[in-house]
């Protein structure tokens, strides 16, 4: 599943539990673990020449817009998607656990 954010392609790599986006021989990366209908988002990470950006942020949408899709609960173990999802409650709020 490819999908467009604000022109970023974010790549869903279910083989891998991943989310990523390549830009200027980067890669971003959203990590998760999935269980029953359960998904646990474990690390964000955006390489330091890519940060400020916003990246960080879309990625998590694009793994919380997948969750929602799916029928998933999220559980925010990664300190960065917990801090978006407070940040962005009102639309996020109703898929943690």
């Amino acid at each position: 599943m490819n999908k467009k954010i604000n022109k970023l392609e974010v790549i869903h790599l279910q083989e891998r539990n991943r989310f990523e986006i390549h830009l200027e021989g980067k890669i971003a990366e959203l990590d998760y673990r999935l269980r029953d209908d359960v998904i646990s988002f474990t690390h964000t990470g955006v390489p330091q020449e890519l940060g400020g950006r916003g990246i960080g942020s879309h990625i998590v949408c694009a793994g919380l817009d997948h969750a929602r899709e799916k029928g998933y609960k999220v559980i925010p173990l990664c300190s960065f998607v917990d801090a978006y999802i407070r940040r962005h409650s009102d639309e996020y709020g109703d898929l943690v656990l």
